[in-house]
């Protein structure tokens, strides 16, 4: 008895003649471009040979003023064929193969400069590949991404491959001398990412520190992997940048933790700090109960973004009195910051949004893990780092001048305000 037997649809597998969306779609436009694409780089390669050659094919080579027989430096021997891939799409090429004449009698294989030896993309499709997995989405997705203009012939691989190319540029980038970048401040600040470390999900951190030009505009100086934010890890960030000839700037801005506070005391123990208010903020409602949460931040906010000097010394002080009665640990929480909470009032008002918090790194935090969603956990630490200056160097992330810029060079830090409650 013959028996019939069936399987559920997602056990099937799927038909490579399976026609999707896009798969129709021919354009007589790029199906010629791409053939007339195919001609112009064999007929480049064909002229590289022949200039090598001094000769093209088919014909002998001129004879020399001082000799009366001409000088043979090689010889053609067929085609090889091959694959390129570029943004034109994937084409298939017969590149001219030669030996060539070496002083010692002996011959050696010519190798085209136009098309490198086991080249397989372009460098603008590499781009392409390298750009497409920065705007968000992982390995195993660029193929689909990228299906219409290479045919499916981009795999994960492929995108790792492209990936590592990168790696050349970000070790010229760690290694770049700083001596001449007219850094006035800095803005520091870490955040936690999951990596793969020995096979397993890892919390990391990535510890980063921007630099604002004397001109205002902002500029990634740093973005090192570290397994936490202890004055050990940040201290080695720190150093490293002193080491590339980073000059000593005029103000921190920093998000309060310990580790970063004891770096900084060691090396600039009298550059201005900044505490930021956000962080501060953060604190602040850590140690009240949440249904003072309310009435602590708006207390909190009337203070830091007070018009003067003087309405937010007088609003400190106010704070204080109500919350020691109200919930002591919120008073002694913003005691704990100190004059540094403030220092943005020793600048002129139109530079205080940029000078109070450390918003320009957390921007970039927030936008960072939003292109890793699609990828969970990254495969090493060194990847995550990298892809955080990628996404900055690619221009996939614009950073603009620090308001207040126009008065930046001019600027010069006055006298903390009275904290005396």
């Amino acid at each position: 008895m013959k028996s019939i037997t069936t399987k559920h649809e997602s056990s099937q597998p799927v038909a490579d003649s399976a026609v999707y969306l896009f798969d129709d779609w021919f354009d007589p436009i790029e199906a010629t471009v791409r053939e007339r694409v195919r001609g112009f780089i064999q007929a480049m390669i064909e002229g590289e040979l022949d200039e090598t050659l001094e000769r093209p094919r088919y014909a002998r080579r001129p004879k020399s003023a001082d000799c009366d027989e001409a000088v043979v430096t090689g010889h053609r021997h067929g085609h090889r064929s091959r694959s390129l891939m570029g943004s034109f799409g994937r084409i298939e090429l017969e590149v001219p193969r030669a030996r060539l004449n070496g002083a010692d009698g002996k011959t050696t294989e010519w190798n085209s400069q136009v098309l490198r030896a086991y080249q397989r993309r372009t460098l603008a499709a590499d781009a392409l590949i390298a750009g497409t997995y920065l705007a968000g989405t992982n390995t195993r997705r660029v193929r689909r991404a990228l299906k219409a203009l290479f045919g499916g012939a981009v795999g994960k691989d492929t995108v790792s491959r492209v990936w590592r190319k990168v790696k050349a540029d970000w070790d010229a980038w760690n290694a770049r001398s700083l001596a001449n970048e007219p850094i006035v401040r800095l803005i520091l600040d870490g955040t936690v990412v999951d990596v793969r470390l020995d096979r397993k999900a890892t919390a990391i951190s990535l510890l980063v520190v921007i630099g604002v030009r004397a001109d205002g505009q902002k500029v990634l100086l740093a973005v090192k992997s570290m397994g936490g934010e202890s004055s050990e890890a940040w201290r080695s960030v720190v150093d490293d940048l002193i080491g590339r000839g980073l000059r000593r700037p005029e103000l921190l801005i920093v998000d309060g933790g310990q580790g970063l506070e004891k770096a900084i005391a060691a090396v600039w123990d009298r550059v201005s700090v900044q505490r930021c208010t956000v962080h501060k903020h953060r604190n602040l409602l850590a140690h009240a109960p949440e249904r003072l949460h309310e009435e602590v931040t708006a207390d909190y906010t009337d203070m830091i973004y007070a018009a003067t000097p003087a309405q937010i010394e007088s609003r400190r002080k106010a704070f204080l009195r109500k919350w020691r009665l109200k919930c002591r640990a919120v008073a002694d929480s913003l005691e704990e910051a100190g004059d540094r909470l403030f220092t943005f009032t020793r600048l002129p008002p139109s530079q205080w949004r940029s000078a109070r918090t450390t918003n320009a790194i957390e921007r970039l935090h927030e936008e960072f893990k939003r292109r890793i969603k699609t990828q969970t956990v990254l495969p090493s630490a060194e990847t995550a780092a990298m892809l955080f200056w990628a996404l900055l160097a690619s221009g996939q992330i614009s950073m603009r001048k620090v308001d207040g810029w126009r008065t930046l060079a001019k600027t010069s830090i006055g006298q903390p305000i009275d904290l005396a409650a």
